[in-house]
């Protein structure tokens, strides 16, 4: 089923960002048949664009983009822009169609390219720059967010097909222990070529550690103390699987509450390098104030926000 757009939404939605091409907009009920991408608690979602897995289609490899706040460089500032990468150096032509779903009416507000788009190593990248205004899009009361802060994307490579590929993304705020410490004891004596590791804690349904170094991680001054987060030996990430932390890491003052606090927010990958920081304390300070009476260095770091990501199968 196939409905048109009202005109009050359309004035101000946009053709496919290109120098001569053609488009149409309509709703329907049927759901993207390339790719959806339901993003949970979307005001989380921190950074200038979301690129989704790859996914399958015609035998090559594609991504969806999301610019959340608008591609600024494609004239898409104040919209969410929306785009498709094809991973090879291959050339395909292909047509696409763009989707964001609207519960008041449940049904998806679709952006179809009438023209086809060339694919190759010179212009892998191809898209709405102004797929919808972020005034409209943002008011709950016109359905394209919904659930408290859900909202889907998706799209349409070349032809109709079902549903096969999808990826869910969620930004969980709620844990039952946010906070985890780390106690070093006879801190001045550890040598300063090692780092001090945590035992594993789990948060966001998975394990980490932090580590402490004696030497600024970077530099391998031994006038900075340096701390990072990281997945646990046992967590192991897949290729194109991340996970996005947010929050503090703090070197607690045992005499008072002079505490040092230092921010993190980070995706953490395949290559498991953590995140952290290279100067948290300066040696100097670290003695004079930071250790306790039996030479003790504590740190606290407590979680603000943790991803959990949800694939289809890979067959």
């Amino acid at each position: 089923m196939v409905v048109t757009v009202s005109v009050e939404e359309t004035s101000s939605l946009c053709s496919f960002t290109s120098e001569s091409t053609t488009s149409q907009t309509y709703w329907t009920e049927r759901p993207p048949g390339s790719y959806s991408l339901k993003i949970q608690n979307f005001a989380q979602l921190i950074g200038e664009k979301y690129q989704t897995r790859r996914f399958l289609v015609y035998d090559y490899n594609w991504r969806l983009i999301i610019y959340p706040k608008g591609n600024e460089k494609d004239n898409g500032s104040g919209y969410i822009s929306m785009y498709v990468e094809m991973d090879s150096t291959s050339e395909v032509f292909a047509y696409l169609t763009f989707f964001v779903y609207n519960r008041k009416v449940n049904k998806y507000l679709c952006i179809q390219d009438t023209q086809v788009k060339r694919f190759n190593a010179l212009k892998k990248v191809w898209g709405c720059s102004q797929m919808l205004p972020l005034e409209l899009f943002n008011d709950p009361k016109n359905g394209y967010i919904f659930e408290e802060d859900h909202c889907e994307f998706g799209v349409d490579v070349a032809i109709d097909s079902n549903l096969t590929n999808w990826e869910i993304v969620s930004f969980n705020e709620n844990f039952c222990f946010s906070k985890f410490f780390l106690h070093v004891k006879n801190f001045t004596m550890m040598e300063e070529h090692l780092y001090y590791m945590s035992n594993s804690f789990s948060v966001g349904g998975k394990t980490w550690v932090l580590r402490l170094y004696r030497k600024c991680f970077s530099t391998l001054d031994d006038k900075w103390i340096s701390i990072f987060l990281h997945l646990a030996d046992n967590e192991r990430l897949l290729p194109d699987e991340r996970i996005y932390t947010r929050g503090h890491f703090r070197v607690l003052d045992p005499c008072g509450s002079n505490h040092i606090t230092e921010k993190f927010n980070c995706w953490h990958d395949q290559s498991n390098s953590g995140c952290g920081h290279d100067k948290v304390v300066s040696m100097a300070k670290l003695q004079e104030v930071y250790l306790d009476e039996e030479d003790t260095m504590s740190v606290e770091i407590e979680f603000e926000v943790i991803s959990a990501t949800s694939y289809s199968p890979i067959i």
